[in-house]
């Protein structure tokens, strides 16, 4: 039996799952925590990887492992292979002001011609652009850029810190590579084309980049961003040092994915299919078979794991506004759906406007949660709850059709993450979508895509592995949710 590994390292945890690379049936499975914030030092990332694997059996036996990891986090590093400042998350807003200069300096038209993006503050070029304006001290010290994924797929590798017992093959940064979907991310990539824009790198950062391992002369003085690899190319292999034992036969490094790619990869997503993923951060995304470019910046035009492109709107504002509202009635989840589906669609007028956190779509940075239509009748526990499942579900559904005003279409829609394993959460988003929903059987998502990569990095040709589904719900089309959502949208 042919084992592989998967590593989702996502914002509040690492998780590593162990599978048969025939089938995806999983083996087994490890999980540690990573520290709460918007600026982490990707050391605890490190940290969390090693004891994930361990808890998972470590890779002994297993062929081949390939890492999904939170998208558009900055990692900066210098040329001791150092890292220079903690790493700025996608969910860090500091740069909202960086990303509107940028917007100014070049045209939102521009940007989605020449990236598929448009930048808001969780892109990672924005936040280099805020290195820059409020941190130039450490603007000279940069030797590479990259993001989490690149950064621990080269760790794993064995390169890393200079004198680091953990990295025997010391801070090699031409080593260092990413993969279509996460470098999308960036806002200095061209989905397109598959290349970076070095000159939007260069308006950033204000420092020139080039690609590692780029082989010219002009290109060498540059700060180092990673290769990008294809979907089924490898990294290379995991080092043979302590911290990892390893077996007789080297394991082999896929190339890793930015979160949602590695998600759609996990579930077969294939063109014509939607995602509506609902963790930390809320989003829409399709596999689409042409580049999308959306110059009101709504719908990023990423790429996905497997060589098409992963059209996405992302909300800031998801499971936490669900979390929220439970904290203030005083109830589990389980209680908060059985009250959300004690009221009418609709909430009785009540309406909850979710930005709790800000929000990234539409880009409201400074922006709060209000509720709306409180009355002595629309005001009750049961209506309270219905009205923050619906609010939440509401802001995804704006984003579904962002993406389907962009001609991609949609004949199917999934729902994943924690929040999807709700009853009410499932029933209230065929009323919000006026679609069937089918809930997959819940799983690691993130990490069996990557999973999946690393089995196609072993074999050459991509898998397809069963997905068992635990709930369909028939499409049950209720305009007043959406009519009363939209009448209270900024």
């Amino acid at each position: 039996m042919t084992l592989v590994a998967g590593v989702d390292s996502s914002t509040q945890s690492c998780k590593v799952v162990i599978v048969e690379a025939a089938t995806g049936e999983v083996v087994r499975e490890g999980r540690a925590g990573h520290p709460e914030g918007t600026e982490v030092d990707p050391d605890a990332w490190w940290d969390a990887l090693l004891e994930a694997l361990a808890d998972a059996g470590g890779l002994a036996d297993v062929a081949a492992v390939s890492i999904g990891g939170q998208q558009h986090g900055m990692v900066l590093l210098d040329a001791e292979g150092r890292v220079i400042r903690d790493a700025l998350l996608w969910n860090d807003t500091r740069s909202a002001e960086a990303a509107a200069q940028l917007v100014s300096e070049v045209g939102a038209e521009q940007y989605a011609a020449r990236t598929g993006v448009v930048p808001v503050a969780s892109f990672t070029a924005t936040k280099l652009r805020w290195v820059r304006d409020h941190e130039p001290q450490h603007v000279e010290r940069v030797a590479a850029v990259c993001l989490p994924h690149d950064w621990l797929t080269w760790r794993l590798r064995g390169y890393g810190p200079a004198g680091a017992a953990d990295a025997p093959l010391g801070p090699d940064l031409e080593q260092l590579t990413t993969d279509r979907s996460d470098a999308s991310g960036t806002a200095y990539f061209s989905t397109a084309s598959g290349e970076y824009d070095l000159a939007l790198f260069e308006r950033a950062l204000g420092r020139p980049g080039r690609v590692a391992r780029s082989g010219t002369a002009v290109g060498r003085l540059g700060v180092v961003l990673p290769r990008v690899l294809s979907p089924a190319e490898s990294a290379g292999v995991v080092a043979d040092h302590p911290s990892i034992p390893t077996g007789e036969t080297p394991t082999l490094v896929g190339a890793g994915a930015g979160d949602n790619a590695a998600a759609a990869l996990g579930l077969g997503a294939e063109p014509g299919d939607v995602v509506v993923s609902i963790g930390t951060s809320g989003t829409v995304f399709a596999v689409s078979g042409h580049p999308v470019a959306d110059a009101s910046g709504t719908v990023a035009g990423f790429a996905d794991a497997a060589g098409a492109s992963l059209p996405l709107v992302a909300t800031l504002n998801a499971a936490r506004v669900l979390d929220a509202v439970a904290r203030l009635l005083g109830v589990d989840h389980d209680e908060l759906a059985r009250l959300a589906l004690d009221a009418e669609p609709g909430a009785g007028g009540l309406v909850l406007q979710p930005y709790f956190e800000g929000e990234r779509t539409p880009n409201l940075p400074d922006a709060t949660a209000t509720l709306f239509g409180m009355t002595l009748a629309s005001t009750t526990r049961e209506r309270l709850a219905r009205a923050a499942i619906e609010g939440m579900l509401c802001a995804l559904a704006d984003g579904l059709d962002a993406v389907t005003r962009l001609g991609v279409p949609v004949e199917r829609l999934s729902l994943i993450g924690g929040a999807a394993r709700s009853r009410a959460v499932a029933g209230i988003a065929a009323t919000v979508f006026g679609l069937p929903v089918s809930v997959p059987e819940p799983g690691e998502y993130v990490a069996r895509g990557a999973a999946l990569q690393a089995a196609w990095a072993l074999s050459g040709t991509r898998p397809h592995w069963d997905l068992a589904t635990a709930i369909e719900v028939p499409a049950d089309p209720q305009p007043i949710v959406r009519e009363q959502y939209a009448a209270r949208r900024p």
